[in-house]
């Protein structure tokens, strides 16, 4: 309850625009906790339903809150070419183990326009031939964009997979200059 007696907003969100589409980011008082590619009606309509799964109550839908504003700041200036990395507080309650401790190892150690490897992000955090496993952790990053799971790719050269869709790992690679912009 807040001073007023009334129960606190658990988790806001918001649908924005960007060059890879409609992106809805939800965010708790502890700090952005999702970003979901797609965000279609459909989609979101999903995202939602999981949100108030996992962590309690109805998301509420607030475009103005100040607990999105800077992510969506960052965000706009990150596609905007203006922003290399993210400077939000995150809340990871949505994933823990040993996602949690290759998601947080790419956060902090593959900056932007750079790529690493699945087997290469496994041994960093101390699992060397954990390289599915490390696919995995990237398929269940609740914070795609933010926390940079296109910068992982095969060590044999490919674009490895993409919870968004190679198309979208391809753009952002390219905004990143890892990848030329593609020509149609």
């Amino acid at each position: 309850m807040d001073s007023h007696g009334q129960d606190e907003q658990r988790v806001v969100w918001a649908v924005v625009d960007s060059d890879i589409g409609p992106l809805m980011l939800a965010a708790t008082r502890e700090g952005l906790v999702n970003v979901v590619f797609h965000a279609t009606d459909a989609v979101r309509d999903r995202a939602l339903e999981r949100l108030a799964a996992r962590l309690g109550g109805e998301p509420v839908e607030d475009q103005d809150s100040p607990l999105l504003a800077e992510a969506i700041r960052q965000l706009r200036a990150y596609f905007a070419g203006e922003r290399h990395d993210f400077d939000l507080p995150l809340d990871w309650s949505l994933i823990s183990g040993f996602n949690r401790q290759v998601l947080r190892e790419l956060a902090s150690g593959v900056p932007y326009g750079a790529v690493v490897g699945y087997g290469d992000l496994a041994g960093r955090v101390g699992q060397p031939g954990g390289a599915q496993a490390v696919g995995a952790a990237m398929g269940a990053n609740p914070l795609p964009v933010v926390v940079p799971c296109h910068r992982v790719v095969e060590s044999d050269g490919g674009i490895g997979g993409f919870g968004g869709g190679l198309e979208t790992k391809r753009k952002l690679l390219a905004l990143e200059g890892v990848l030329p912009e593609p020509l149609f």
